[in-house]
């Protein structure tokens, strides 16, 4: 069963941003783009598990910072050439605040912010 959990404010993230929280199945980054959409990826890239939230947000992709592969924050795919995929989460922004959809036994599990 999944459940909404907020995470921060909007404007807890710089436009084109990001913020990291930690759950027990990693890092999970929380990236804002110019238009003011949110998405939710584990921050670990397919290809050398380089962080993302240290990436170059554009449009609504991420470029790796180690070697520079893009990721679509939509769907966690890479784009071609690459070939891959990361883990993407259901999130959504409610009156300004930033809300992220975990199965019960990881909300039972303290947020930290990263």
């Amino acid at each position: 069963m999944n459940q909404w959990v907020k995470i921060c404010e909007l404007d807890d993230i710089l436009p084109l941003g990001s913020r990291v929280i930690e759950l027990p199945i990693g890092p999970v980054a929380i990236f804002r783009t110019s238009d003011d959409k949110v998405f939710a990826v584990l921050d670990e890239c397919p290809h050398k598990q380089g962080p993302l939230s240290q990436g170059i947000v554009h449009d609504n992709s991420v470029t790796c910072p180690l070697h520079n592969w893009v990721i679509q924050l939509e769907n966690g795919k890479a784009e071609a050439p690459d070939v891959g995929c990361v883990e993407t989460f259901p999130v959504q922004l409610i009156d300004g605040d930033i809300h992220l959809s975990i199965t019960v036994s990881l909300a039972s599990s303290e947020l930290i912010d990263g």
